[in-house]
């Protein structure tokens, strides 16, 4: 298994959809026999390894009567500027979290790794979406401290603006329609 790294992007890239850092992970997801007539076995991601390991995508770890552990497969965990915030909640939690999403297909496996996400709010936003089995999991310390020294680097505090309304020229709804209050 090789260290995790953080790779950064050219300079001049930062948009939400220019990553600045890519941090390469393995996963690893439990398979169990399931009760069900309708599904044979259930998925549930159970780690994320810092790193890139060496296995080829759905490498059996370990297995026993009803559960098998599977390498899953290498994704990347991209770090985006705007999004520190988030990372530094998350951080802050005191339990960091990584949010591993599995994709249904019609593979020998029946999924495929999706992606992993360090932000609490997109992994929660990937729970409502279809039929993604999305599961939060640990953050390995060495991943934190990647978004940590991340965060430290690119953070930028923005500050809450409380919008006041415009009370110049504002008309209740009812004069504006041609009525007056004393008229009710």
């Amino acid at each position: 298994m090789s260290s995790p790294h953080s790779e950064l992007t050219p300079p001049g890239g930062g948009s939400r959809s220019t990553p600045l850092a890519r941090i390469p992970v393995g996963v690893v997801v439990e398979r169990r026999k399931a009760d069900s007539p309708w599904q044979d076995f259930l998925y549930r991601p159970v780690a994320v390894l810092a790193g890139a390991p060496v296995a080829t995508p759905w490498t059996v770890i370990s297995s026993d009567r009803d559960v098998t552990t599977l390498y899953a497969g290498l994704a990347v965990i991209e770090l985006h500027r705007t999004e520190t915030a988030n990372y530094r909640d998350n951080l802050a939690s005191g339990r960091p979290l990584l949010w591993v999403v599995l994709r249904p297909t019609s593979g020998a496996a029946g999924f495929d790794l999706f992606m992993v996400t360090v932000d609490p709010a997109e992994g929660e936003a990937l729970t409502g979406a279809g039929n993604d089995l999305v599961e939060a999991v640990s953050m390995p310390l060495s991943i934190s401290e990647i978004v940590d020294r991340f965060i430290a680097e690119h953070h930028v505090e923005q500050p809450f603006f409380k919008r006041q309304r415009d009370r110049s020229g504002a008309q209740s709804p009812v004069s504006r329609s041609g009525a007056s209050q004393e008229d009710e």
